[in-house]
């Protein structure tokens, strides 16, 4: 990928929009922003529509929200020209300054980073004279690494988001690992298990529910005083994907970095359904000998695979899209 010309934060774009294109969004996108909806009413047809970096990011959510929800594949692909018009402003030009990491001895070392992880919150002290505690704001970053457990080597993510219900965690943990969301999830921290009772419980009357997740923010159960820990995310309960959420700390958010944020990462996400971990070692082994017997069913079943790819400026593109409204598909 090219390097992005960078500008001053601030600095508007022009994208040229159709008369077609800027009627479908002004007619069928009935959330818009309404300056958003004055900018674009109040240029004319043969000018470009001039925004800053920060509001195509922006206007682009909305256009992303309506492609993922709309049951109209003729709208969906409209909508979709329109995104990849706007991702190709964001590709091109940045004003961003790259967002710092947390030095944390060694950082890219998984296995360092977990050896010195506290498991679960930490435990209260008596000491009067501890400093006061960390406020959350909005100006708060909070840094995790996502690492897929029973996998060598390792598949791994870091990333940057502000502060969210485990409900949003579990979607930027998705879109940033490269899963679809097509099962069920679970987070469990210190010895208590976090999800969506209506989906955890459904079909189990006598099933304890979990802790909410839809109404339970990051910032309340991580450790205030920025200490890392680790907690654990399950994804679909029949593969058995496990993964180790390390909170490694929390940091001011940059001024000129929009979140959530893929910091850095290694290799690829399984395809979904494989098997789980057992299976994923199978596909791979198959996948590189043409002579082995599942070999071309795997490659009609998906076709060429790089299990080493990664590109963080991509996984973070996809965080920010985020997920289709799932709740509310049939």
């Amino acid at each position: 990928m090219p390097t992005a010309k960078h500008i001053q934060p601030g600095t508007k774009i022009g994208l040229k929009l159709t008369a077609a294109e800027r009627k479908l969004i002004l007619d069928d996108l009935m959330c818009l922003d309404d300056n958003y909806t004055k900018v674009i009413g109040d240029t004319p047809v043969d000018q470009p529509v001039q925004f800053t970096l920060d509001d195509w990011d922006d206007f682009g959510g909305y256009i992303a929200a309506e492609a993922n929800h709309t049951e109209d594949n003729r709208l969906k692909k409209k909508l979709d020209a329109i995104f990849n018009k706007i991702q190709k402003i964001l590709d091109t030009h940045t004003d961003e300054e790259p967002p710092k990491s947390l030095k944390i001895e060694d950082a890219r070392k998984a296995k360092v980073l977990s050896d010195q992880a506290v498991v679960g919150p930490p435990k209260p002290t008596d000491n009067k004279s501890k400093k006061p505690k960390a406020k959350t704001t909005s100006a708060t970053v909070f840094q995790f690494k996502i690492t897929l457990k029973n996998i060598e080597p390792p598949i791994w993510r870091r990333i940057q988001v502000k502060d969210c219900t485990l409900d949003t965690l579990h979607e930027h943990i998705q879109t940033a690992m490269g899963w679809t969301n097509s099962h069920l999830h679970q987070f469990e921290i210190g010895g208590t298990r976090y999800g969506d009772p209506e989906l955890l419980c459904e079909g189990f009357e006598d099933e304890t529910p979990p802790v909410n997740s839809l109404r339970t923010k990051v910032s309340k159960v991580v450790p205030e005083n920025g200490k890392r820990f680790c907690f654990d995310y399950e994804y679909d309960f029949g593969d058995g994907w496990e993964h180790e959420i390390l909170f490694e700390g929390r940091l001011k958010a940059e001024k000129e970095t929009r979140y959530p944020f893929c910091i850095e990462g290694q290799r690829s996400c399984p395809p979904e359904d494989v098997g789980g971990p057992f299976g994923y070692q199978e596909y791979l082994e198959a996948l590189d000998d043409p002579k082995h017997e599942r070999h071309k069913e795997f490659m009609e079943w998906s076709g060429a695979f790089d299990p080493e790819k990664c590109d963080a400026q991509a996984v973070t593109k996809r965080m920010r899209r985020g997920l289709p409204n799932w709740r509310e598909m049939e």
